[in-house]
């Protein structure tokens, strides 16, 4: 048969479409010349075996093809005719044979195939945030509409290079301001509908796991590519969770800032305090208050806040603005005594 593409594959004979899409994202991702700088020659060439490969099997055509009569009879065109052909058979019996024996393998673009699969951006699906979705293809003639359609061309065969996608589908994904601090894992059980490789459609479940960085702000996406419903002849939708901010009973955030309103009394606004707090992962801060405390003020502690994402050793600030609380009466005998304490204060 010369070239098994299985195998380059790493897939099975009885490989649906789904286990031939996975198993090319994978090796695409390990081989991709842009990922090895260092061993671009070699990596180009394995590559364009694994595009090359993917090209084939998905194709229905291609395929029943290369698995009657192998890799040398697909590039070649020569398919041999039907037995039946060879005893004469009927004219639509040698339409038949007229329509095998000219067959012609137009092999697609290795870029075109990279840039179908992936979109303009790759998502990890591990929990990668919006702002790593770079472009993640270099696709010939690959552009991607308004709408999220991919356009692409024909591949020579009748089956166009570039299916139509699904429009994104966005979901909220609620966090605590703990699991922002120190980073979590999530784990999300989806249902979708799904297109097999007789045209069936049936209902599959999933765990989907997000890996939340810490840092992570509200407004966030993560996009787990091609995990949204699959209908026939529509490259299924990319799944996109969007990260939301739980309400906090203690603390609010303001970028990478935390905010904390504090009241204290008039007497502990002009003596002092030691101020103690339960941080969101858990650790007791003592923050001494030593200044003349007005209402309104604000005292940072620097380093407290969030941590920032793009620098994870690094870590905002903590702003607590404090309220004085006053007396609601002070008897003739407290205010003589204030008088007295406080008269030649200015």
């Amino acid at each position: 048969m010369g070239v098994d593409y299985y195998n380059i594959l790493k897939v099975n004979r009885n490989a649906t479409d789904d286990d031939l899409r996975k198993s090319y994202r994978r090796l695409a991702m390990i081989y991709h010349p842009d990922k090895n700088p260092n061993n671009k020659q070699i990596s180009e060439g394995k590559f364009k075996q694994i595009s090359e490969a993917y090209d084939v099997l998905s194709d229905p055509q291609k395929r029943q093809i290369y698995d009657l009569y192998g890799e040398e009879a697909l590039k070649s065109g020569q398919v041999p005719p039907p037995p039946s052909a060879a005893h004469g058979g009927s004219s639509q019996r040698r339409r038949r044979q007229g329509d095998a024996t000219s067959f012609r393998f137009n092999p697609r673009d290795a870029d075109d195939i990279y840039a179908e699969l992936f979109g303009e951006g790759s998502g990890s699906g591990s929990g990668s945030s919006s702002n790593v979705g770079r472009s993640a293809s270099r696709g010939k003639g690959f552009s991607r509409t308004s709408n999220g359609e991919t356009g692409g061309g024909s591949d020579g065969n009748g089956f166009g290079s570039g299916l139509r996608k699904g429009a994104p589908v966005e979901n909220g994904l609620p966090c605590s301001l703990e699991e922002l601090y120190k980073g979590a894992k999530k784990k999300m059980k989806i249902s979708r509908t799904i297109t097999d490789a007789f045209g069936k459609v049936r209902t599959a479940e999933e765990i989907l796991i997000i890996d939340i960085k810490p840092g992570w702000k509200k407004g966030t996406k993560i996009t787990f590519p091609e995990k949204g419903n699959q209908e026939p002849g529509v490259i299924p939708s990319d799944l996109i969770f969007v990260v939301d901010e739980k309400p906090h009973a203690v603390f609010k955030r303001d970028g990478n800032d935390l905010l904390l309103d504090q009241e204290i009394t008039l007497l502990e606004s002009l003596t002092g305090k030691k101020l103690e707090l339960t941080t969101l992962d858990g650790k007791n801060l003592v923050i001494p208050v030593t200044d003349i405390i007005k209402p309104g003020y604000e005292l940072i502690v620097p380093d407290q806040g969030m941590p920032i994402s793009k620098e994870p050793h690094k870590k905002g600030n903590l702003r607590v603005k404090f309220d004085v609380k006053y007396p609601s009466r002070l008897t003739e005998e407290q205010k003589a005594d204030l008088r007295k304490v406080l008269g030649g204060i200015s």
